[in-house]
């Protein structure tokens, strides 16, 4: 296992899982080519590195996912605080987009168009809200692959 492969390195491998899992090594570089695009993207619009590093360990915190929260919480910087989902970030301007980001990564089945209208209300653009989406939606994807990986490692103990 390569050290930068975060979601390997999250779901705690051992020897024989990496064996097995370097038969599909592709998927697992492109997973870390698609964190790196949403986490450093070159164009981050509004978000920069360290707020989206804020997000992603506020996503992982409300999946229960708390070594992916500490490991996101790194990189976050001045916006730490907003790490933690008992922050609203009405402070700092940010209380929509925190509330999004939490109904998305919360309770995703309750996400509507109104949602989206509120982000715009508060003057988010098209492209701020898709970047948004873009870093829930692989926070989604790599914890459900480190439960997985983590399922596959405690049943072969």
């Amino acid at each position: 296992m390569t050290p930068e492969l975060t979601t390997l390195r999250m779901a705690g491998t051992d020897g024989v899982l990496e064996a097995v899992i370097a038969t599909r090594a592709n998927i697992f570089e492109m997973t870390q080519a698609a964190e790196d695009a949403v986490l450093r993207p070159k164009a981050p619009g509004a978000w920069p590195h360290s707020l989206r590093a804020a997000l992603a360990a506020r996503i992982a915190t409300l999946n229960a996912q708390t070594a992916l929260a500490r490991h996101y919480a790194t990189g976050a910087g001045d916006d730490a605080a907003l790490a933690d989902p008992a922050q609203d970030g009405a402070a700092r301007g940010l209380g929509p987009v925190l509330a999004f980001m939490d109904k998305v990564a919360a309770d995703t089945r309750q996400v509507v168009a109104g949602d989206i209208a509120a982000l715009q209300a508060a003057g988010i653009s098209d492209a701020d809200i898709v970047r948004l989406a873009e870093l829930n939606a692989f926070l989604a994807y790599q914890i459900r692959v480190v439960a997985g990986l983590r399922l596959l490692r405690e049943a072969r103990a």
